[in-house]
């Protein structure tokens, strides 16, 4: 596009106090190359607005804003997707973060360096062009037949899509049907209410835009949202694209020898696709759980008495009317692991325990049911479930440590320690119930057989202990696959309330996303973008780093190497940019150049040691948000830091770096989610892959003479606007002990 820029500075919110603004106008029409600035008491009011949009309709398209922060004053702000918009943040970055002995000096050298960077930032963006499949399906694929899987169906159905329902089994309603009863799900949440999942399963069969087929399994799935690509199969037949098995290394060893068979032979987990498979817009995945092994618990009489059962076993015989005058209810394993609960046991499971010691009272006129744990679970409006059980005649709770599970004369005998009661505790009881958890079915296969570079299966799953979830707090229902959305117990352990809420959100989900892929923009984290990551292959060296980091399977490759990239699959985060060393990828407006240009127009002084330079570039999701919290607080930061929002540290170029050191700037600190085991990061892995990637600039940095020390990671979650000022500070500290770059003033 030809470019006619605008450039704009607010006075107000303490703006025009902390700088000198004509100084400020001057550095615009001087350095920015922009030929005129104009001011305005407050550019977010209407008048300020009419006051840019009047210079746009004049034919202005390039705007640069000296204002508040980019995080806020958006909708104001948007002058339309053919329209440039860069903003400078003089309020949170300069004004409302200054220190109370600030040099003035420094205060307007900050300020004048940030209005370059947004001047540099309007050069050298591009208007994007939205990335569009040749034809958007919009039919939405459902994967599990249970609570989640019909309620995500029924959802897209009532919106007007067509959906098509798999089932691994020869009817719907999963485990649900094996219910006796469900919990209450209205006041006054006492009472026991009959299994509503019948008029579910009705309600999905008799609709027009639901295809149920049952006894089928998904035996791949490839493309991408918008363009996904199934191919079925009869439920447990085996597939040429089936996983791979996993085999243990003395497994492995055997076969090697060719004294076992190769479960694997003959098997092409990653072929090319079915032309005849059926295509689909998104996949909602709702496949559930499996009730978790608790055969290790011997001491408890797992596997060794047959009236030793797990709670899903105990469902199914009192659904069939087999329900045992004394039962006891065994919450934790006890024994040495006293305050530990089974593995995957939650509120579901203590409430399990609740509803299923009432069948033994209603079955039973002298039934009795002991219900031993360490820790009972009950949310919300369940807690008045919790009291009517502790009310009821014949159930008994107590928190204790069961020691074991014997036999004596016919009948079980549980043994307890530390009770509630003060005293050890000798049970006889007709049948033990072991609390077993709700596994999720991603946790043991790949369950939905990707057709990925990565493989079939998620990945790092062990970070959310097998759950099929890309960022649980901040993006429900995603997966690490854009375009496949989890609900119900492959996401969490829910009860049927919360699981018809969650796939009702997956549902929408889904449909936000063959929507977003229809109109060529991103779906999530950055909803709406309309950029994607382009390729100048002439320059590809098929190192294939870009398409082993993206931690969404977003690029694949040919048999070359040559990247392949899926932009629907894409969430633009960058991490390919960032991992490219021939710095061929970018976007239109987040690129090698830009950035690296926006850093070249930070002045560095060569002959002042107190006016050391510091480059922080800082990751737009977390560390950004918490500066301007802490600058909405009033908290101090040094200011001869300049500050650069990216998309993810994983897209930070270490050319960057090697830049800023090589111009003089004393110190570089990338700012980001945190990795690891407290893992916040939105684009999972980028932290992570930014601290390993600074092995490679240290090495760099002792080939130029310069201290690797000088560029590290710091982690920060939003909510530490309260200390991020220090840990700034104390980064600056320990530069200052270094001294300045020896590289200044070459």
């Amino acid at each position: 596009m030809d470019k006619n820029f605008a450039a704009y500075i607010c006075t107000g919110c303490g703006i025009g106090d902390a700088v000198n603004v004509e100084d400020l106008v001057g550095v615009v029409t001087g350095d920015g190359g922009i030929a005129e600035c104009k001011t305005h008491a407050a550019l977010c009011s209407a008048e300020g607005l009419e006051m840019i949009k009047a210079d746009i309709a004049g034919g202005a398209n390039s705007v640069v804003i000296g204002a508040c922060s980019p995080r806020v004053m958006t909708e104001e702000f948007d002058f339309g997707n053919d329209k440039i918009v860069s903003r400078a943040s003089l309020r949170e970055q300069v004004a409302w973060c200054k220190p109370e002995d600030a040099n003035p000096e420094f205060t307007q050298e900050l300020a004048s360096d940030y209005m370059r960077m947004a001047c540099v930032r309007a050069q050298k963006s591009e208007l994007p062009e939205p990335f569009q499949l040749e034809e958007t399906n919009k039919n939405v694929l459902v994967i599990g037949g249970g609570i989640a899987g019909l309620t995500a169906a029924k959802e897209a159905a009532k919106a007007g899509y067509q959906v098509t329902l798999l089932e691994a089994g020869d009817k719907l309603g999963g485990k649900a049907v094996n219910w006796r009863k469900q919990f209450p799900s209205q006041s006054p949440w006492t009472d026991l209410e009959e299994p509503t999942v019948p008029a579910m399963v009705a309600d999905v069969e008799a609709d027009s835009n639901i295809n149920v087929r049952t006894k089928t399994e998904v035996a791949r799935i490839g493309g991408a949202p918008g363009a996904f690509q199934l191919t079925a199969k009869p439920a447990g037949a085996k597939s040429e694209w089936d996983a791979p098995a996993k085999v243990g290394v003395d497994e492995q060893d055997k076969i090697d020898k060719g004294e076992m068979e190769d479960p694997n032979a003959g098997l092409q987990p990653y072929a090319d696709a079915n032309p005849d498979a059926e295509n689909f817009g998104a996949v909602v995945l709702a496949t559930g759980w499996t009730p978790a092994d608790v055969s290790e618990y011997e001491h408890l009489g797992a596997g060794k008495f047959d009236k030793v059962v797990t709670n899903a076993q105990f469902e199914k015989l009192a659904n069939e009317g087999k329900v045992p005058a004394n039962v006891v209810f065994i919450q934790s394993p006890g024994a040495e692991e006293h305050d530990k609960d089974f593995p995957y046991c939650n509120s579901v499971t203590s409430m399990v325990a609740l509803k299923q010691a009432q069948y033994v009272c209603a079955d039973n006129a002298e039934g009795k049911a002991y219900i031993l744990y360490q820790h009972m679970r009950t949310p919300g409006s369940m807690e008045l479930f919790y009291k009517s059980a502790q009310d009821t005649d014949g159930i008994f709770l107590t928190k204790a440590t069961v020691t074991g599970v014997n036999e004596e004369g016919g009948a079980l005998v549980v043994e307890a320690k530390d009770t509630l009661l003060g005293e050890d505790v000798s049970i006889q009881a007709d049948m033990v119930v072991l609390a077993a958890g709700m596994v999720p079915t991603t946790a043991a296969s790949p369950t939905i057989n990707l057709a990925y570079r990565q493989g079939p299966a998620f990945l790092d799953l062990d970070l959310f202990d097998g759950y099929a979830d890309s960022h649980f707090i901040c993006f429900p229902y995603e997966t690490r696959r854009t375009g496949v959305y989890a609900c119900g117990g492959v996401r969490k352990a829910m009860t049927m309330e919360e699981t018809i809420d969650d796939a009702t959100g997956a549902a929408l989900k889904a449909i936000q996303c063959m929507e977003s892929a229809d109109r060529g923009v991103s779906v999530h984290p950055r909803s709406g973008d309309a950029t994607y990551p382009e390729f100048f292959m002439q320059r590809c060296t098929q190192c294939k780093r870009c398409t082993e980091e993206c931690p969404f399977g977003a690029i694949d490759d040919d048999p070359k190497g040559t990247p392949l990239p899926n932009p629907t699959r894409c969430r633009r985060c960058g991490t390919c940019m960032g991992a490219c060393p021939e710095r061929i990828i970018g976007f239109k407006d987040y690129n090698i150049d830009l950035v690296g240009s926006m850093i070249k127009s930070i002045e560095v002084p060569d002959d002042d040691e107190d006016k050391l330079r510091f480059l922080v570039l800082v990751c737009e999701n977390d560390a950004y948000p918490a500066l301007d919290m802490a600058a909405m607080r009033r908290h101090p930061l040094n200011n001869l830091i300049r500050f650069i929002p990216v998309r993810c540290l994983g897209s930070v170029n270490m050319a960057w770096l090697k830049d800023a050191m090589s111009a003089g700037m004393d110190g570089a600190l990338l700012l980001g989610c945190k990795f690891g085991d407290d893992y916040q990061c939105h684009f999972v892995k980028g932290s992570e892959l930014a601290d390993r990637r600074m092995v490679n600039i240290a090495e760099s940095l002792n080939s130029l003479g310069i201290e690797p020390e000088r560029v590290k990671v710091q982690q920060v979650a939003i909510s530490d606007f309260n200390e991020v000022s220090t840990v700034l500070q104390e980064f600056v500290e320990e530069i200052i002990e270094l001294g300045p770059n020896p590289f200044k003033g070459f």
